[in-house]
């Protein structure tokens, strides 16, 4: 069973991700951790946050000699800015409560639903935790998991398609070309002219004091048909994936290939139909299912849409009450990002490995990386010559 869970706050001294249940014998080195957190500490809008912190894991169980043991991987990301919160953030009664306390919400964020539910009349219990910050930590437990795939033949990419009104051309990305684009974009738009765009409408909104959403895609190539079931509905592959992605803060849609326009198809336009080669099987000419069909993984390229609202905190704030004097305010300002569309692509991306990876040990099992290609090797000749 792979699973993971993640603790530590915003400002606290470090973020902690245990992984548990990856097999033997994975190379690991954490530079391809570290790798991933820099993707996420870019795109071009990110706040002052990331000019203090660089993410880099420190790898503290689970590996030796650069490959994994089969115990738990447990991996600390030190925040450099704790030096500058130790007093109010120290967890002993010498802790400051006073000097940062907060109690005004912003509209959009976790702030007064957080205190009520737990009872909180200093908000900065909630934020410190409910913050986006705590994404570094899954990209990390991701960038685990994504090791694995790529290990199993499994290639996944990610770019931004959307930033606020700027919508980029339709790129496919199982190119080196298009794919390099996206990287070496600094929005991670493949489309070199809505790039440019997305950047002039990010410095548009940052002058104006106001943040902007947008959306991402992601595709994900060579997975063997299977994954997932449709025998229950916690076990569907679609169902998994979507709930997964919309974990992440700010999240607030997920589509699967033609996603909300399949609505307005015909059934004869919209479905896949499926073809038969000798030596490559079944396949599909078309992709609009988006490599899932029935819950299970098809065969073809998995193709993920992720649309993310704005960042609810504004430098020009919004009205808020207080929840102390009850009085009304602009709601608290904490240093933010105004867009951060490019690194919830890279979030986005290391979920989506997550649940990827769950699925391909449920299929195939095994404790070392030897015996899950010996099995997969098997079935993808077994699936060829169904």
């Amino acid at each position: 069973m792979l699973r993971y869970l993640t603790a530590g706050e915003s400002h606290g001294p470090s973020l902690t991700a245990i992984v548990d249940g990856i097999p033997a014998g994975l190379s690991l080195p954490a530079e391809y951790i570290d790798k991933q957190l820099a993707r996420r500490q870019g795109g071009y809008g990110r706040g002052g946050r990331m000019s203090i912190e660089r993410d880099r894991a420190d790898i503290t169980s689970g590996v030796r000699g650069g490959l994994t043991t089969g115990g738990p991987v447990t991996l600390v990301l030190a925040n450099k800015d704790w030096e500058n919160w130790g007093r109010v953030m120290a967890p002993g009664p010498e802790a400051d409560l006073k000097s940062r306390a907060v109690t005004r919400p912003r509209p959009g964020h976790a702030d007064l639903t957080g205190a009520v539910k737990y009872g909180h009349r200093d908000i900065r219990n909630v934020l410190e935790r409910s913050s986006a910050r705590e994404t570094a930590a899954r990209v990390a437990a991701g960038a685990v998991a994504r090791r694995l795939l790529q290990e199993l033949g499994v290639i996944l990419v990610g770019q931004v398609v959307q930033i606020g009104g700027v919508r980029a051309h339709a790129t496919d990305l199982d190119t080196q070309g298009p794919a390099d684009a996206a990287a070496d974009s600094p929005v991670y738009c493949a489309d070199h002219t809505a790039s440019e765009a997305m950047v002039r409408e990010i410095d548009r909104a940052r002058a104006e004091g106001d943040s902007l959403g947008g959306v991402f895609e992601i595709k994900v190539y060579n997975l063997p048909p299977g994954l997932g079931s449709y025998t229950q509905r916690d076990r569907t592959l679609d169902g998994r994936l979507a709930g997964a992605l919309m974990s992440i803060q700010a999240i607030k849609g997920v589509e699967v290939g033609a996603g909300f326009a399949a609505a307005a198809a015909r059934g004869s336009e919209l479905h896949d139909e499926i073809f038969y080669e000798p030596g490559r099987g079944f396949y599909r000419r078309t992709n609009n299912a988006g490599g899932i069909e029935g819950g299970m993984s098809n065969g073809a390229p998995l193709l993920l849409r992720v649309a993310m609202k704005p960042i609810p905190t504004l430098y020009k704030p919004l009205r808020s009450v207080d929840i102390k004097t009850r009085q009304p305010f602009d709601a608290s300002v904490e240093r933010s990002d105004t867009c951060a569309v490019p690194a919830a692509c890279v979030v986005g991306e290391a979920v989506a490995a997550w649940e990827l990876a769950v699925a391909m040990l449920e299929k195939f099992g095994g404790d070392t990386m030897r015996e899950i290609k010996e099995r997969i090797a098997v079935y993808r000749d077994y699936e060829k010559n169904f």
